[in-house]
């Protein structure tokens, strides 16, 4: 029996908030924001325009570490330029491969040429976890229904 596993779309069917910041925010601005949405990462938007994205892992390797002051530096400085994107219609599986190739902790979720969600790693293996209790249920399920159908005779 082969795993399948559900859209995002099926998963997660309510909208969740998309935070963001600009830029040219400081590094302190982001982390404000990080701690106030307590999200792991922010899109960083020029407009209407996805240009990056940036997480407390930026803002830790990319700017204190290397002594950069989180006042004193922009968030265009530090963030990721590359962002990958999924649709709704994507499946958990496909999520967890794109994160796990490129060694992402965050994906956007774009639907009509708008972010509607940033999905964490942490959404993922939650419900990637919940997918295999289900599968592993229904083999338990169809074991216990064949040994109670079997009359003993082999």
């Amino acid at each position: 029996m082969t795993m399948e596993y559900r859209s995002i779309r099926k998963c997660f069917p309510t909208k969740r908030d998309v935070f963001f910041v600009s830029p040219d925010a400081s590094v302190l601005t982001a982390l404000e924001i990080l701690a106030e949405k307590d999200v792991g990462a922010l899109l960083v938007m020029q407009g209407d325009k996805v240009v990056g994205i940036i997480s407390e892992r930026d803002c830790v390797r990319k700017g204190e570490r290397l002594g950069r002051s989180a006042r004193d530096t922009a968030v265009r400085e530090i963030m990721t330029k590359q962002v990958y994107y999924v649709t709704p219609d994507d499946t958990i599986d496909k999520c967890a491969v794109i994160m796990r190739q490129n060694r992402l902790r965050h994906l956007p979720v774009v639907e009509n040429g708008q972010v509607v969600w940033v999905m964490s790693i942490r959404d993922i293996f939650e419900e990637m976890i919940v997918e295999e209790e289900h599968h592993i249920h229904e083999l338990d399920k169809d074991r216990l229904s064949i040994l109670n159908d079997a009359s003993g005779n082999y």
